[in-house]
């Protein structure tokens, strides 16, 4: 019979030794249910773990694998109310509270000092909040500076008491992930005397504080991606304090790299979050961060959670528009126009070269095409030094030439054919042509039409995506810039 009472405690041992954490809940007011527990990761949250919700309110989120420290989400039923729990090195706790005042006096926390601070400064910063609210509408309705006076005092008085709680809550929570949480959602604050280093540099201020924007944050915690706090800091400082220009853009990536190293979590976020928000955008010259972060992380194998199919995407990518962002010039296009006489782009000497891309048969191209001769023939009325490089995408020649003609397109008009294409490689032996010049779609990434660049007078490209009605006003800030 001993021997049976030690196997007992042996395998009971065992089993609470697997089990690594248990979170339990009671919530009155729901019952009979399944709960869902969310984890923050960056600027979104995603399911993360599941439980059934007993007649009394009681559930459980237990298992053998720890999770990762964060600010986790445990959704209610109704998937609006919700009660935000920290985990972090604590294997279990005990939290009850009422659907209807989930996070007031009928939340009770057990066996988790994470869980007790974080609450008592979500306490805290509800009230102040509240109290904040009340005292501008005290200031707005003032009826005169006497009274407005007043109350802005308040306001500094509340503002002073609220600096205060939080220095002390960080030293009396040292060492608490809360803690840290708070730490990295405060701003640094900027000294009143212009630091010896800063003195006559205009807007120190700024300078000070962008320098020293994450002195209190390590970027190496990857805790806090499980946060809404670090996405929120890294967007403000890639997108408020950062010029809305590719080179500073991807200078800032490079400094957000230097602080998290070029490994972990955090790491990949900063260029995942970089790469999408800049890939997807709309302004003109953008696609130029995409192209400094294949240059620097992805072409050189530092991306290592991409599997083979996307890395040779992105590479392939990559290839195509480093050689079509803004600054780089244009690689020259040599074909064959409506006398079957080999025309080249970078023999054109006016101070600008339109290159548009379009197709005879396309309905925007129909519109465009024909608004852009008038200009072209308006330029020229002017005196503009405009040129216009007009690539036909279609290999049957018919309808360009009729298009051209019916139009009277006056500008320079190129396209290739079946037989340019099936000689190709005899006419770049004979250098009437060359293979960038045949291969124009796959080099120019023609995926639509009509395409417009516009060139400066050394074939730099300086913008690209515009209109034909857009062309002069571009050239006119541009010059207008240079000068300045």
């Amino acid at each position: 019979m001993k021997w049976i009472n030690t196997l007992c405690l042996a395998l009971l041992s065992t089993s609470l030794l697997a089990q690594e954490y248990n979170y339990s809940f009671k919530i009155k007011g729901i019952a009979d249910t399944t709960i869902y527990l969310a984890n923050y990761y960056g600027a979104k949250q995603y399911y993360n773990d599941t439980a059934i919700v007993d007649s009394e309110g009681r559930f459980t989120f237990t298992g053998n694998t720890p999770k990762p420290g964060g600010i986790y989400t445990v959704i209610m039923p109704d998937k609006k109310s919700y009660l935000e729990v920290v985990i972090n090195n604590e294997s279990s706790f005990e939290i009850e509270s009422s659907l209807a005042d989930l996070t007031g006096k009928d939340l009770k926390i057990k066996g988790s000092k994470e869980n007790e601070a974080f609450y008592e400064y979500v306490k805290f910063a509800t009230k102040a909040q509240k109290e904040g609210k009340a005292i501008v509408s005290k200031i707005d309705a003032a009826k005169n500076d006497d009274e407005k006076a007043k109350f802005e005092a308040e306001q500094e008085e509340l503002l002073q008491s609220g600096d205060k709680f939080k220095n002390e809550y960080l030293k009396k929570y040292d060492g608490l992930f809360a803690a840290t949480v708070l730490k990295t959602s405060k701003d640094p604050e900027v000294p009143k005397e212009t630091p010896a280093e800063l003195k006559g540099v205009e807007n120190w201020e700024y300078v000070w504080f962008k320098k020293h924007y994450f002195d209190n944050i390590d970027l190496k915690d990857e805790r806090l991606l499980r946060t809404p706090v670090l996405h929120q800091k890294i967007e403000y400082y890639m997108t408020k304090l950062t010029a809305q220009v590719p080179d500073s853009i991807c200078k800032g990536v490079e400094e957000l790299v230097k602080l998290s190293g070029d490994t972990g979590l955090v790491f990949r976020y900063i260029i995942q979050y970089t790469t999408n928000k800049y890939e997807r955008s709309n302004v003109m010259g953008m696609d130029a961060v995409f192209v400094c972060m294949a240059e620097n992380y992805y072409v050189p194998g530092l991306a290592t959670w991409l599997d083979s199919t996307q890395y040779a995407d992105i590479k392939s990518s990559y290839e195509v528009r480093k050689n079509l962002i803004l600054g780089v010039q244009a690689e020259n296009i040599i074909l064959l126009d409506t006398a079957d006489v080999w025309t080249s782009m970078h023999d054109i000497t006016a101070d600008y070269t339109v290159l548009v891309f379009w197709d005879p048969n396309c309905g925007h191209c129909k519109k465009e095409i024909p608004a852009l001769g008038d200009d072209y023939k308006q330029w020229k009325k002017d005196g503009r030094s405009i040129e216009v490089y007009s690539v036909s995408t279609e290999f049957d020649n018919k309808d360009w030439r009729s298009f051209v003609k019916k139009h009277d397109l006056t500008f320079i008009n190129v396209s290739d054919n079946p037989e340019v294409n099936e000689n190709a490689w005899k006419y770049i032996q004979e250098g009437k042509t060359t293979l960038n010049s045949l291969n124009f779609r796959d080099y120019w990434d023609i995926f639509s039409t009509p395409q417009f660049y516009l060139l400066d007078k050394n074939k730099k490209i300086i913008a690209k995506r515009l209109t034909s009605e857009q062309i002069i006003d571009f050239i006119e800030s541009y010059e207008k810039t240079l000068k300045n």
